[in-house]
């Protein structure tokens, strides 16, 4: 550890003055001198003895202290838990990523969330573990597809009677389990955040399996993102403070991979971005004819999002804009050309009113083929009938939707809190899908939750879902009761709070 010159050179010079002061007396005493003068030299020096080494501590106390200065600043790891009412991730098709006491992840927010604020520039390096342990348990009075038995979604009750057996059900399920680490890493260009977060809902092939699943997995520096998280057409932070998992079936919902680009940073921003194409098809009452079997969608250009929000003293209000592009390209060498170009849009506002205790969440979508950004929804594309062109009598439409979601969280004290609301979503069916086809769903809850204290949750939840159909006038229904216990951490291993 390097130190002043001046403290070293003064170091040196006294300790080669009490050297040969000690020889002086050694001299001295091995001649055996007894005069007057010589005692009266030996006290003087004895004095100034004293004298040096009193120097001597005080320029020791000035190295320790100019090297403890030098010292990097060494924490140990410390736990800081946010409140349980602070929002957090939830899960649809991710983010946060949903955030309430229960369902939205803590986390960055987001990180954890994560995730929509500029980072400071100029930040020491820091890395952070968090997530939360969850136990969900509860009674579905109905039935629905086994393999979402811990979650209401409208679009997976029966299509029609008995489809998924008798009613009743007793679920258990640890799956809202979430685990992250974020990191931030000062550069050349500004700071470097990274976020690395998973929970254990298993979708798609592994739907209905405790399993590690990709929530968040990207990096940010500047004014750009690259990697999967919260689509720039949503809002996560229509969420409301609920313990089911998958949510209100009206919202925009979806984590994507992307590239952004964030012009404004902040509490109003702006945000554009490219993003992972996707749409899905029902071939409905055709599914079975060769020609509409080798019809195979092709995705020449990513989805265009972007998002623009003004935030206030009562909270936001953000409108967010989605255009996508597929083509359908027939396969088979017959008589008929079903290749065609079909475009998507849509359109959402949404805000966030707060009051003193009161949060209010609402959102309201429109648009044509963007059912898969949605939180519960089946198909994008369906196919019309063409009158009057032989070579292409049929053709896909991409389906028209609207939805909205309307929530209000409650605070009855700094740990006991309420959240209720309402969420419906409409597709506009076409002639060829089948009668049994989605065409409405409707979700709906009530809850009251306590946070023991701030890294403790547990509460119950009234949940209610429905489904309608297309045209052969069935709908089914499920009734839950869901109480859910959470226990939270948040750790800093690097870095300063």
């Amino acid at each position: 550890m390097n130190v002043p010159c001046t403290v070293i050179s003064k170091s040196v010079s006294y300790a080669a003055f009490l050297i040969c002061v000690f020889a002086a007396l050694c001299v001295q005493s091995a001649q055996g001198q007894s005069s007057d003068t010589a005692n009266s030299d030996v006290v003087q020096l004895k004095k100034q003895l004293a004298e040096m080494q009193a120097q001597m501590e005080q320029l020791r106390d000035q190295v320790r202290t100019l090297q403890e200065a030098r010292k990097p600043s060494v924490r140990n790891a410390t736990f800081a838990i946010p409140a349980a009412t602070e929002p957090m991730p939830s899960e649809a098709a991710t983010a946060d990523a949903g955030v309430t006491t229960a369902n939205v992840a803590a986390a960055p927010t987001p990180a954890a969330a994560p995730q929509t604020a500029s980072t400071p520039t100029q930040a020491e390096q820091s890395l952070d573990v968090y997530g939360f342990a969850m136990v969900d348990a509860g009674y579905s009075f109905k039935s629905n597809d086994p393999t979402w038995f811990d979650v209401v979604r409208p679009g997976k009750l029966p299509s029609f009677p008995g489809q998924f057996g008798q009613n009743g059900n007793t679920y258990w399920s640890v799956r809202q389990s979430r685990f992250g680490v974020k990191g931030v890493q000062p550069t050349p260009w500004g700071d470097l955040k990274a976020v690395f977060e998973f929970d254990m809902f298993g979708v798609g092939k592994d739907a209905g399996v405790t399993t590690i699943r990709p929530r968040h997995y990207y990096g940010e520096l500047g004014q750009f993102l690259a990697g999967q998280t919260n689509s720039a057409f949503m809002d996560i932070d229509v969420f409301p403070n609920t313990v089911e998992y998958w949510g209100p079936n009206g919202m925009v919902f979806l984590r994507n991979p992307q590239l952004r680009w964030m012009p404004i940073q902040g509490d109003t921003h702006l945000w554009i971005a490219l993003e992972a194409p996707g749409q899905s098809g029902d071939q409905g009452l055709l599914s079975d004819r060769d020609p509409v079997q080798n019809v195979k969608a092709r995705f020449r250009f990513p989805d265009l999002t972007g998002q623009y929000r003004y935030s206030g003293r009562l909270g936001y209000l953000q409108g967010s804009a989605i255009w996508r592009n597929v083509k359908l390209d027939d396969t088979l060498a017959d008589a008929f050309n079903l290749n065609q170009s079909i475009n998507g849009w849509g359109f959402s506002l949404s805000s966030l009113v707060k009051a003193k205790k009161d949060s209010l969440h609402l959102q309201y979508t429109v648009g044509n083929g963007i059912e898969n950004y949605m939180n519960d929804a089946p198909f994008d594309v369906a196919p019309i009938p063409n009158p009057g062109n032989p070579t292409r009598p049929i053709k896909g439409k991409p389906l028209p939707m609207w939805s909205m979601v309307a929530y209000l969280d409650h605070s009855w004290s700094d740990k006991l809190t309420t959240s209720l609301g309402f969420s419906d979503l409409q597709i506009q069916n076409t002639s060829l899908q089948a009668a049994n086809a989605y065409h409405e769903g409707q979700y709906s809850s009530i809850n009251l939750l306590y946070a023991a204290f701030k890294n403790v949750m547990y509460g119950g939840e009234f949940q209610w879902g429905r489904r309608t159909n297309a045209r052969d006038g069935f709908n089914s229904e499920d009734y839950r009761l869901q109480f859910s216990f959470k226990y939270t951490f948040n750790a800093r291993v690097l870095g300063s709070k």
